[in-house]
């Protein structure tokens, strides 16, 4: 503000854009209400992602295509990929659609492909149908990328790990939830025979109503996407200009009236980074690149635990059924839930995103260790064992996500971050699309290998998922990863 009260940087009237940037101009505290907006959203594109996860075994089974026992985690692995196909040969597009025509449209088409095209997979008659359904799914929901460049946008500086925080938290809680509904609500003539019978709908298409429920979820996320306001300005590049020019004065005159001792960088007088190609834009894409591994690990491990879970003890598996690990799943989502909300923001604010996602690399690796001997655990040992295991890995796997995607965003302007985030979620669902199939063949292997004498049976498994989480780990490092340069400064001139 200048000293006649008269604000700095004109607002347009029409432009939601710019309401939004006068409202972090004069307040200081969280927007709540948009960033439970966000939450709902981000976890409606979430759940469908590993919903199937519980009952795809059996659906596999079912279709009659697997020979061999041994088999169907091998096919149900690529239904799993097909959706992260989809999704990356088109995140980069609808990025850049949403930086031109705005984050809200992507969103709206989002939501409304998440009801139309997970409906149609738990009708799934057959293995083609199943897997082009998912493909389906992952090409036309473009939102994940859109939501994290909107999340930052609707949050002052000082906010965005809580704004990236919401955004991780409802994804990572979505894809352990969402295995809890495919979980209980999966095969529903079987196991609640008073309620729907054989010749139901839900009788005859066993998988049909997770899907159905999570996808009157996506409507609910569709018809609160209209109410969202716009983070893209509507009017013209000219006055968008002007008012960096009028803020760039703002910041002039702040730092000439302060009676700080140090000096400030030019460096930090313009925008935390430069219009510049996006892939040389060093401290982004090597963000990006370190994030894809974790992202590798942590879809693999989603796959293989469902799977693991499912599988007889002869094959070193737990013998459950849908039920048991839905109720896995449910627990590590509450636990994951309460450390985000209470304890991330503080323990980032204290060790910073980098220290953070080290910690969590590095408890990882004892932790899967641990796995193929809590297998031989059984009752209430087994149970304790392995909830506890399976929400402080899901714990430390959502901090290192949380961390990262706060480094990617903190490395670009406004104008680029849906650009920015295309392409990150195009490279990470490259890398999550290899994590499913080569995590189902993985265990369809390592199943078939129990007498190896080295790592026999499923110890090949969480063995090869800590090689890819320790190259994470060391990536974390210099040369690989570089902070972006004047992220402290940043604070300044984020819009």
């Amino acid at each position: 503000m200048a000293e006649n009260g008269e604000p700095l940087i004109e607002n347009h009237d029409n432009c939601e854009a710019c309401k939004i940037e006068e409202f972090k101009d004069s307040n200081t505290g969280i927007p709540f209400k948009l960033l439970f907006f966000v939450w709902v959203i981000t976890l409606a594109a979430a759940l469908p992602i590993s919903s199937l996860f519980p009952f795809l075994y059996f659906m596999i089974r079912d279709f009659h295509i697997a020979k061999r026992e041994e088999d169907i985690s091998y096919y149900a692995g690529y239904v799993g990929s097909s959706f992260m196909i989809g999704r990356a040969l088109t995140s980069l597009l609808w990025g850049v659609m949403a930086d031109k025509y705005g984050r809200k449209p992507v969103i709206m088409i989002g939501t409304m492909t998440l009801v139309i095209f997970n409906t149609l997979f738990g009708l799934s008659v057959n293995y083609t149908m199943a897997i082009s359904t998912r493909f389906l799914l992952g090409s036309l929901c473009g939102i994940l990328g859109p939501m994290r460049a909107y999340a930052s946008e609707i949050c002052r500086k000082e906010h965005q790990a809580l704004g990236m925080s919401v955004i991780s938290t409802s994804w990572g809680i979505g894809l352990v939830i969402g295995p809890a509904v495919g979980g209980y609500l999966a095969q529903p003539a079987d196991r609640y025979p008073n309620i729907f019978s054989k010749t139901s709908v839900f009788g005859r298409f066993p998988y049909f109503l997770p899907c159905l429920v999570i996808s009157l979820f996506a409507l609910v996320a569709f018809i609160i996407s209209c109410w969202l306001p716009e983070t893209i300005h509507t009017h013209s590049e000219e006055n968008i200009a002007r008012d960096s020019l009028l803020r760039k004065a703002a910041l002039d005159e702040t730092t000439h009236m302060s009676n700080r001792s140090e000096k400030i960088e030019d460096s930090e007088l313009r925008s935390p980074v430069s219009k510049r190609s996006l892939l040389r834009n060093w401290p982004l894409m090597s963000a990006i690149m370190v994030y894809c591994i974790f992202q590798l690990h942590d879809m693999a491990y989603s796959e293989i635990f469902s799977l693991w879970a499912v599988s007889s003890r002869r094959l070193g598996g737990l013998s459950f059924n849908t039920a048991d690990v839905g109720e896995v799943l449910s627990i590590t989502g509450f636990g994951m839930l309460f450390f985000q909300l209470f304890i991330y923001t503080w323990v980032e604010r204290i060790l910073g995103p980098i220290i953070v996602s080290r910690i969590g690399a590095i408890i990882s690796i004892p932790l899967l260790s641990s796995y193929p001997f809590i297998a031989k655990l059984s009752g209430l040992a087994l149970l304790l064992m392995l909830n506890s295991a399976s929400m402080l890995k899901n714990v430390l796997s959502l901090s290192i996500t949380t961390s990262l995607l706060v480094l990617q965003n903190r490395a670009v302007a406004q104008e680029q971050r849906g650009a920015a985030n295309g392409i990150s979620m195009s490279a990470m669902s490259l890398f999550k699309a290899v994590g499913p199939a080569a995590g189902g063949s993985l265990l369809s292997w390592a199943q078939s290998r129990q007498t190896s004498n080295f790592l026999p049976g499923v110890h090949l498994v969480f063995f090869t998922l800590n090689i890819v989480e320790f190259i994470g780990l060391v990536m974390t490092f210099r040369p690989f990863l570089v902070l972006p340069q004047n992220s402290l400064s940043c604070s300044f001139l984020d819009p």
